[in-house]
């Protein structure tokens, strides 16, 4: 028998060093060669490593959250052979593994057993009367089974009511690692919030004739999955716009101190998944009308979800648009997707009385919230800008006429 090293690979992108994201394999655990492992998060995705032999779980270099260097030994395998092996993730390729005499280990130990807590008295009683005590509740300190407890478990027994388990005040706490996306997320939201003076707009916005338009177009598809949304509106409305304030659609290069703007509109949507938010990006949006642009948005948003997203998928915007849903609130104060510079909200949709045209009238409003990066865009020229998207919103016919 010998032990083999399992080094971390060079996962790419120029990493020196890699989070545990999960292990699905644990010390003593036997498993076949190219079985999944585990993962390691870069700051993009997760990637999944594969076994390089067939062996048995000797060590692993920590626990999710635990940084390991690239080169580093990640997991050892005990294995019948003492080859040195070429092994890879699924997509980088591993570095060499080593092999070492394997040293002496005790004898694993079973801590999965737990102790019901009772006296001698009534473990007596129990096993006289046939009963299980893990089956009783335990009022006493920790759990601990008291003689009432067990007379009323015998009494319920005996009627067949049902054990009233008693209500336990609880001082428990649980811990919970920031570990893998959630703690990339934080990362980027802290560096967001302290690198970057944001500058809040909220506009009210007339939406009335924008959803009856939106709902004659949706009348009109016959697969559900295909109906138009507000999003996409936006996102048309918003690509104009970027035309006449290109400041707005530009990301900045802290290393070089060099504010890049783009004449392509590279849209970020963001998307909340069970994983935590994510932002995937809809590529030269400017070049989609109302249907293919909705289409993208759907398409990267559910990758997003089920966690087929690329990089590219989730790099590369230039601007980035956000919802809640019915969730919207009447206003929010969205943080900046770094490197961006801008940003723009969708609130919750409600009617209320307003007046128009010199009436009292029921109109649909909605908000826009938005915010933007202080030291480049001024205040004027972002108040100006969601000013030109909420007079195309409001007339939406304009959304769709030529330059």
């Amino acid at each position: 028998m010998s032990e083999l090293i399992f080094k971390l690979p060079d996962l790419g992108e120029g990493t020196v060093e890699s989070e545990i994201g999960e292990w699905f394999i644990k010390v003593g655990d036997v498993v076949a060669e190219e079985t999944i492992i585990g993962t390691m998060m870069t700051d993009k995705a997760a990637v999944e490593l594969a076994s390089p032999v067939s062996g048995t779980v000797v060590r692993l270099a920590g626990e999710p959250g635990d940084m390991v260097a690239v080169g580093a030994p990640l997991v050892v395998f005990e294995t019948d052979g003492a080859a040195v092996i070429e092994t890879k993730a699924e997509e980088p390729v591993a570095a060499p593994v080593e092999v070492a005499p394997t040293p002496a280990t005790p004898p694993a130990t079973d801590d999965s057993r737990s102790r019901v807590m009772a006296s001698p008295a009534i473990r007596r009683r129990a096993k006289e009367a046939g009963v299980d005590l893990s089956q009783i509740p335990g009022t006493g300190p920790g759990g601990r089974i008291q003689r009432t407890d067990f007379d009323n478990f015998l009494k319920s027994q005996a009627t067949g009511t049902p054990v009233l388990r008693p209500a336990v005040r609880s001082n428990a706490i649980k811990e919970i690692k920031v570990i893998g996306l959630r703690r990339m997320i934080a990362e980027r939201m802290t560096r967001a919030k302290q690198e970057i003076p944001h500058f809040a707009y909220v506009e009210e916005i007339d939406i009335t004739e924008l959803e009856a338009l939106r709902k004659h177009l949706n009348s009109r598809k016959s697969n559900p999955a295909e109906r138009l949304t507000v999003l996409p509106f936006l996102g048309l409305a918003l690509i104009r716009a970027l035309k006449e304030f290109p400041q707005c659609n530009a990301t900045y290069d802290k290393e070089r101190n060099v504010i890049m703007q783009y004449e392509a509109v590279h849209l970020g949507v963001a998307t909340q998944t069970p994983d935590g938010l994510k932002v995937p990006v809809v590529k030269h949006a400017e070049m989609l009308d109302i249907n293919a642009l909705a289409a993208d948005i759907r398409r990267v948003s559910e990758a997003a979800r089920n966690n087929s997203a690329t990089k590219a998928d989730l790099t590369g915007g230039t601007i980035t648009i956000t919802s809640l849903g019915k969730l919207g609130g009447i206003a929010s104060t969205p943080v900046i997707n770094l490197p961006e510079v801008g940003i723009i909200g969708v609130n919750r949709a409600v009617e209320r009385p307003m007046v128009f045209n010199g009436q009292i009238a029921v109109r649909l409003m909605m908000n826009l919230s938005s915010s933007f990066d202080h030291r480049f865009v001024d205040g004027y020229d972002a108040a100006a800008m969601i000013q030109r998207i909420k007079e195309m919103l409001e007339h939406p016919a304009t959304i769709f006429l030529p330059d």
